[in-house]
């Protein structure tokens, strides 16, 4: 069998149903969505305009929020759109603007050059039609895309529909043709366009207090200066910038960065939810002005619509939330005049689009439902199990449950030296901590206990509190059919 591995040296029409009366009902389908994290973590704090909304804070305060936003029509004159569905839906797109932000911190955070004004990070945000639930969908920039027909805004001539990477849209025709070529391409109708830039990012972040990051393997990117030993870190808005525009910390470029921006994203969330700062009204004008300032959105994205949704989205949480990347079929499709793009699964894409529309989880496409992410995958620990207690059987019962769940267990459980233990005990060799962090968080309530020498087998010493086995998986996009990713399953442990 193989080794585990060790661990680094160093450490719609909407759905009727019962609603709280509104006067304004009829013409409000709201949106706050929570961002991607480069430009997802504006998307976050505006989501956090909304839920704060839920807590009081009164519609003057919101109004001259609203005032900070600039607005922009990405609608107009469009004709024959997809067809409404249940709940709403959110495009959010990043821009790569920088303009107040100081050159000493351009040099610092590796920012050089002018802004290209391009798209960087296209996100739909789904919220759900009871507002419980926000699905965040990362759409890669290098998508093999085709315009439709438009006008291009720098050289004013109508151009046919041809292939182009999809942030090229923006390029080209702006907001509008972004959300044609994205609904085109999606048959998801948007009803909300916001459009941000990262040059409030840094400070957004410090106003919140840093946002909690954790990663099992160092993070070292020469192109952002991104350097990050293993282990749990806050990180200011100087670092996150870093954390989320990284494309070179592995192999996996683009689809990698936007693997992270989605692990920043539900970071946000938890920190925004369970910190004190969307009840604190001082600190969420605070929050609320270093974001609004740098964001477009539509003319039907108001101070009612935030209002509205943020009732409703009072019982907001990371658990709420779940990120996926579209399903890529091709990698380095090579399209003539256009380069290198990424081909969307067309069976596995539509069905993702499908449960937009229809308002569907994410989560339910998922094998094995919802499940701890861990450094290692289970498959990749061997486990011995002991029977710390009296009690006949808890060792088979143990042993059983954790190879029921991909452990590699010896499937030959004894009784431990000590038949008294007060609580399960995972001991590891110091070696092999990231592989009993993954084993622990599949036994909740369990002690990590350290012994020296004891090789790559790990031991469960099996106490009276063991009550069952917690799902877990490695962090990996490309579990389960749409990769999913819930917000609570991103959070440190």
């Amino acid at each position: 069998m193989p080794t585990p591995p060790r661990s680094p040296r160093s450490t719609a029409a909407p759905r009727h149903r019962p609603q709280p009366p509104s006067p304004r009902r009829a013409q409000r389908r709201p949106a706050p969505p929570a961002r991607k994290p480069r430009w997802g973590l504006r998307a976050i704090t505006t989501l956090s305009v909304v839920v704060l909304a839920s807590a009081g804070i009164g519609h003057a305060v919101m109004t001259s929020l609203d005032a900070d936003i600039a607005r922009v029509d990405p609608f107009k004159d469009m004709k024959n759109r997809p067809q409404a569905g249940h709940g709403m839906n959110v495009l959010l797109v990043g821009t790569d603007g920088r303009d107040k932000i100081s050159e000493e911190e351009r040099r610092k955070y590796r920012l050089g050059g002018a802004p290209c004004h391009c798209t960087d990070t296209i996100m739909i945000v789904h919220i759900s039609e009871d507002r419980d639930r926000a699905s965040v969908v990362s759409l890669p920039r290098d998508s093999y895309a085709v315009t439709p027909s438009h006008v291009d805004r720098v050289s004013g001539k109508r151009h046919q529909g041809h292939p182009v990477k999809l942030n090229a849209a923006y390029a080209e025709g702006g907001p509008q043709l972004t959300v044609r070529t994205v609904e085109n391409m999606t048959k998801v109708k948007i009803d909300h366009y916001l459009e941000v830039d990262f040059t409030s990012f840094m400070k957004t972040v410090d106003v919140v207090g840093g946002v909690q990051i954790c990663t099992a393997d160092p993070l070292k990117d020469n192109y952002t200066g991104l350097d990050l030993p293993a282990g749990r870190h806050t990180l200011g808005g100087g670092q996150a910038l870093q954390f989320v525009r990284a494309r070179h910390v592995d192999g996996a470029s683009d689809l990698g960065r936007m693997k992270r921006q989605q692990r920043f994203m539900a970071a946000l969330v938890e920190r925004l939810t369970s910190s004190g700062v969307l009840l604190n009204p001082m600190k969420f004008r605070d929050v609320t002005r270093a974001v609004l300032g740098s964001v477009r959105a539509d003319k039907g994205f108001g101070t009612d619509q935030m209002l509205d949704l943020g009732r409703a989205m009072r019982n907001f949480s990371p658990s709420s939330s779940e990120f996926t990347t579209v399903p890529i079929g091709r990698m380095a499709y090579a399209v003539k005049g256009v380069g290198s793009t990424l081909k969307w699964d067309p069976v596995k894409a539509e069905r993702l689009f499908h449960a937009l529309r229809q308002d569907q989880p994410l989560s339910a496409h998922r094998p094995g439902g919802a499940a701890r992410i861990v450094p290692v995958a289970p498959q990749q620990i061997r486990v011995q199990v002991e029977n710390g207690t009296r009690t006949p059987g808890l060792g088979r019962r143990v042993d059983a449950a954790l190879a029921s769940t991909g452990f590699r267990t010896t499937k030959a459980p004894v009784n431990a030296a000590a038949r008294d233990v007060k609580r399960t005990i995972v001991a590891h060799d110091p070696r092999w901590d990231r592989s009993a962090k993954s084993l622990a968080a599949a036994l909740p309530g369990s002690e990590l206990r350290a012994v020296q020498g004891l090789g790559p087998t790990l031991k469960v010493i099996a106490g009276p509190d063991f009550e069952r086995v917690r799902k877990v998986r490695a962090e990996d996009p490309g579990q389960g059919e749409f990769g999913v990713v819930r917000g609570d399953e991103a959070a440190c442990t």
